[in-house]
């Protein structure tokens, strides 16, 4: 019996030993249901298993990783052999070795070759949020990683960029240590908790500073969008620096797509600059989708609802956005002040996830509906053509 067409489309590495039997080609089979965790796509189709081979009853799968030290060898080592010991009752043995800078550029060409070299352009299906505050401390990398790890649990593919270069924060908080892999010059970005990332933390020491201006900004956010391997995103997420200076500029151009989700705490004074950064869009030319109020009003165990920080900025924001811009920007919920949330970050295991029963966990669980249900595509948006 020989290879299967579907298993070697055009233009991907062929193996090094072709099937040739049944049991062969019902392993391939098998292989192509294995996915590499970083490109997200069968090891198959990416030309990552270079032989497989039965001897009685054991069988031998040699699988080619994209780098030397690969960092998820052992996953892809454990899901080949989970994937063929069915087929076999005696061993399974994977091999494991790397591919050659050809076979690497090979690959790089192909993931690339059909998509543009901005694939978040004017064309693109992806929903872009990108998120802003007026000032710093309000929350606003925790809220975005949370969104983002909520979207991803309910089986969307979601993608996160960090693009608080001076004060990058989405590593520690979803819990990333390991660096990206690089591919010749293509980059994939680190998985958690179902979301791609990608942050300038995961090159430098946890205590490095960055002492960037403008030009050099706007090249890291050029590079994060288009030399990062991201595939077909639902969502991707912007974490922006507090204010409307450089990134949120970049942003605009980059991603023309992008809509705003403003954050704000309840007092008056942040209120105000929150309004400032929503009111950018007039310039950018970038929809806000909504208003998220964080470190609002927090009841106690007696009933008592402590206001920290006061009440009413959330909704103080959405309307004066409403009003200034012409479009309803509504307010998608009230985060309360919560020991919880600020515990779970610390620990980089977003509430979402690790505490969806607690205060904060259940109103960023409402957001994450409200956004879910928002589809992404072409709906509202002005398409480049015009009538002959």
């Amino acid at each position: 019996m020989t290879n299967t067409p579907d298993l070697h489309p055009e233009g991907i590495l062929a193996p090094d030993i072709a099937p040739t039997t049944a049991q062969e080609v019902a392993a391939w089979h098998a292989l192509a249901e294995v996915i590499d965790p970083e490109i997200r796509q069968p090891i198959t189709t990416l030309g990552m298993v270079s032989a497989v081979e039965f001897h009685d009853d054991d069988v031998s799968v040699t699988i080619r990783l994209t780098i030397d030290g690969c960092p998820m060898q052992d996953t892809i080592q454990t899901d080949v052999t989970t994937a063929v010991q069915p087929l076999t009752d005696g061993s399974v043995s994977v091999r494991l070795t790397t591919m050659t800078p050809d076979q690497r550029v090979a690959l790089q060409e192909n993931l690339t070759a059909a998509r543009p070299k901005n694939p978040f352009g004017a064309a693109s299906l992806t929903k872009i949020y990108a998120v802003a505050s007026g000032k710093g401390g309000v929350g606003k990398s925790t809220l975005t990683a949370n969104l983002a790890v909520g979207l991803a649990a309910r089986g969307l593919d979601v993608g996160l960029i960090d693009a608080d270069i001076h004060g990058f924060s989405i590593p520690g908080l979803l819990g990333i240590t390991g660096k990206p892999t690089k591919v010749e010059d293509m980059i994939m970005p680190p998985i958690a908790y179902g979301v791609k990332v990608m942050s300038i933390g995961m090159f430098l020491d946890s205590d490095q500073p960055v002492a960037w201006r403008g030009p050099m900004l706007h090249r890291a956010l050029e590079q994060f969008v288009t030399d990062v391997y991201w595939g077909d995103l639902d969502v991707l997420f912007i974490d922006l620096p507090p204010g409307t200076g450089d990134i949120a500029i970049s942003t605009s151009q980059l991603l023309p797509n992008a809509e705003l989700l403003v954050i704000t705490t309840p007092e008056h004074t942040a209120a105000q600059v929150a309004a400032r950064a929503g009111q950018l869009s007039t310039q950018t030319k970038q929809p806000v989708a909504g208003v998220i109020e964080n470190m609002g009003p927090m009841e106690l165990p007696d009933g008592t609802v402590l206001e920290v920080f006061g009440s009413g900025g959330g909704q103080a924001v959405s309307q004066r956005l409403t009003e200034v811009l012409d479009q309803d920007v509504p307010l998608l919920g009230s985060i309360p002040l919560d020991p919880v949330l600020r515990a779970d970050s610390e620990a980089g295991t977003p509430s979402v996830v690790e505490s969806p029963r607690s205060a904060a966990g259940q109103a960023l669980t409402s957001i994450v509906d409200h956004l879910a249900a928002t589809p992404r595509g072409l709906s509202g948006r002005k398409l480049p053509v015009s009538p002959k």
